[in-house]
């Protein structure tokens, strides 16, 4: 096997992280609601020195807790440091529609305030040195194997490229803002033609994707036969996915209708009743097309580096369940989703109640209006239970995350038709999926009554379906839509409270140091500066208000 490339790591003086609310590095607790030690595994493993890259450490990289190897003054992983898990994550929290409170536990504060743009901070230098050495090991896993490789081994090559695809459109949206113009510098591509890695400019929008989708038609053309053990793998369904939502992102509507359409044959949504309780944490349900395997001894290295402990509401030794971190859905949106869609109950509402939680009980209580003092705070207004959990109140978190659905195929079907221009047959694919699968009651007709446009309305479906699951800045770049976040009954935070205009320069992240100072051929974004609170009250996105 290939010998894998050293780690490097970014050594910056804690002293010099002024975050927000979080702060520093090593800012873990505060008043009430603290991690107690009592709930958190003591058994946090340091970071393995990898000497090869083993195909099974492909998969595992990708969620992998402390992945960066940077700690806290405890000698425990970030909290944000969850490898791919952490841009997907802050996808959601610089969108509009998921909200985490201003409070001392928030690790995840640079995004709420877009202090994220800062090439200082440990954010930011996560979302881009994680996929980056995941391209990377996947690059020498490949090149471990001949050109003519045949067989199980070819397999897993067309896997690795379907996982350097993937890293490549996590990376696209943070640092370019998808206008018109594919010829819009990207990222760094990472391949055979860089003759020098010390000067390697940013690749171009259409360049970029070029690649992913080559890399995901490799995979495509050579996954045929291939039986997975579980969803946790890559097959041609999932690949043929993965390629149907970068042909969205760049609008080959044609290619993505058709790939869309062919990653589910077979396979159907989550059922109302499915949705009725807390789900989307069991990879092999039917509905998932790829998604991540969280094994028990991973949780156990770094439990509170996990989506159910920031996504999730119903884990202990979580952030959610301990530090009142509960992840709420933006009450503009929510005040939107019809009283018939069983997606209302997915969040409690002023009140702490829906009909999901009402029925969930911990100790002998609900858990939503529990209090267990130095172990769980009650939940806040609007707070999830969309994430299940496999033992309520656990302290392990190994729940699985979906990376694909069915659910989102359907939605870039309905989306690409109406891109081919066949509103009638995106309205058509639309209204069957709600009305057959979250609400009996649902028209297109009726959705689009007051003014909201078709499109604006799968955007709607998309926010509402696939809430918490990373896709919220990538939408609204790829959509040219503006963050809005001070509609009429907004519940964001005062210092979060602002509204971005999607041609805004600060919406593009900015190169870490520690990448400038090693690839000298990147041009930085720069331009904008950092939202002010209550910004731009005029802005509208076509849905929270129009």
């Amino acid at each position: 096997m290939m010998i894998m490339k050293l780690y490097r790591f970014l050594i910056v003086a804690a002293a010099a992280l002024a975050f927000a609310s979080c702060a520093d590095w090593d800012s873990v607790d505060n008043q009430g609601g603290t991690l107690m030690e009592k709930q958190v595994q003591e058994t946090y493993l340091s970071m393995p020195v990898r000497s090869e890259a083993s195909f099974e450490g492909l998969y595992s990289s990708l969620v992998k807790g402390g992945f960066t190897g940077m700690r806290t003054s405890s000698g425990r992983p970030r909290p944000d440091d969850e490898a791919l898990m952490t841009i997907l994550m802050s996808n959601d929290f610089e969108s509009a529609d998921v909200i985490l409170p201003n409070n001392d536990y928030n690790w995840y504060s640079t995004c709420g305030e877009y202090s994220s743009r800062s090439a200082d901070y440990a954010n930011p230098y996560t979302r881009y040195k994680v996929p980056y050495d995941i391209i990377s090991l996947c690059n020498t896993f490949i090149a471990s194997y001949p050109e003519d490789v045949t067989g199980e081994a070819l397999y897993k090559v067309a896997q690795a490229h379907a996982i350097k695809a993937y890293c490549y459109m996590l990376l696209a949206p943070s640092f370019s803002l998808f206008t018109d113009d594919l010829s819009e510098p990207c990222v760094p591509l990472l391949t055979d033609d860089v003759k020098d890695p010390a000067n390697n400019p940013r690749a171009s929008l259409k360049d970029v994707f070029g690649y992913i989708i080559d890399e995901l038609t490799f995979a495509v053309d050579n996954l045929d036969g291939f039986e997975r053990p579980t969803n946790a793998y890559i097959n041609k369904q999932a690949a043929l996915a993965l390629r149907a939502r970068a042909e969205l992102f760049i609008k080959d509507y044609d290619n993505a209708y058709q790939d869309a359409v062919d990653a589910v044959v077979g396979l159907t949504p989550y059922s109302i009743a499915e949705v009725s309780v807390p789900a989307f944490y069991k990879i092999d349900d039917h509905n998932v097309i790829w998604g991540y395997d969280m094994t028990t001894i991973q949780a156990q290295d770094s439990p509170e580096c996990s989506h159910t402990s920031w996504m999730g509401s119903l884990g202990g030794a979580t952030y959610a369940w301990s530090c009142q971190c509960y992840a709420q859905i933006y009450k503009p949106l929510y005040d939107r989703i019809p009283d018939t869609d069983i997606r209302k109950q997915w969040w409690v509402d002023e009140n702490l109640s829906s009909t999901i939680a009402d029925a969930i009980t911990y100790k002998g209580e609900k858990v939503a209006e529990l209090v267990i003092a130095d172990e769980k705070e009650k939940f806040l207004p609007y707070t999830n239970v969309k994430f299940g959990v496999n033992e309520v109140g656990t302290q392990v978190c190994d729940e699985d995350f979906p990376f694909v659905r069915v659910e989102e195929m359907l939605l870039v079907q309905a989306e690409a038709k109406l891109g081919q221009g066949d509103a009638a047959a995106a309205g058509t694919i639309l209204e069957n999926f709600v009305k057959n699968y979250r609400d009996p009651s649902y028209s297109v007709a009726a959705a689009t009554a007051g003014g909201r446009t078709l499109a604006d309305e799968i955007w709607f479906q998309r926010r509402v379906e696939l809430w918490g699951e990373g896709f919220g800045v990538p939408d609204a770049r790829r959509l040219g839509k503006p963050i809005v976040r001070m509609a009429e009954g907004s519940n964001w935070p005062d210092a979060f409270k602002f509204n971005i205009a999607s041609d805004d320069p600060w919406l593009r992240m900015r190169f870490p140091k520690d990448e400038m100072n090693t690839n000298f051929g990147i041009v930085d974004n720069e331009g904008g500066q950092q939202p002010e609170p209550g910004q731009n009250p005029t802005i509208v996105d076509g849905v929270t208000n129009l």
